[in-house]
């Protein structure tokens, strides 16, 4: 099993109620949650003129390697209604892979550690509320 760190994030309809669902379906898709972060609410990052956000990081355990990981999460969010916008507009929710163990990944559509991460900081002191920094 792999430590990995991942993020949710929701800016519409039951924000709360999105993050649940999300940490609900993740056991099904072979990914364990460890230990859950406080949820804050942050500004919008990019495209302001939006809804605030939900926030909250996971620690999980998996054996899927990343692309595999990637695509369970993308399943995650289509299942659970998300539809495709414009990049740093409004969703539903959105789960990314912030940290997978110590692994460095940078393909197409995959860079590991997530590459604004330093950019946020509320994903860094959510990181920090688990114990993760």
């Amino acid at each position: 099993m792999t430590r990995v760190w991942l993020a949710l994030g929701s800016n519409l309809g039951d924000r709360a109620g999105y993050l649940q669902a999300a940490r609900a379906a993740l056991p099904k898709a072979g990914i364990a949650v460890v230990r859950a972060s406080r949820v804050d609410e942050t500004a919008p990052v990019g495209i302001r003129d939006q809804p605030q956000f939900l926030n909250q990081v996971l620690e999980v355990e998996t054996s899927l390697q990343p692309k595999p990981l990637l695509d369970a999460l993308k399943q995650i969010e289509h299942e659970l209604g998300r539809t495709a916008r414009e990049r740093w507009g409004p969703r539903e929710i959105d789960i990314d892979i912030l940290r997978y163990d110590a692994r460095i990944v940078d393909e197409p559509g995959l860079h590991i550690p997530h590459p604004e991460l330093q950019n946020r900081p509320f994903l860094l002191d959510l990181l920090e509320d688990i114990g993760a920094l």
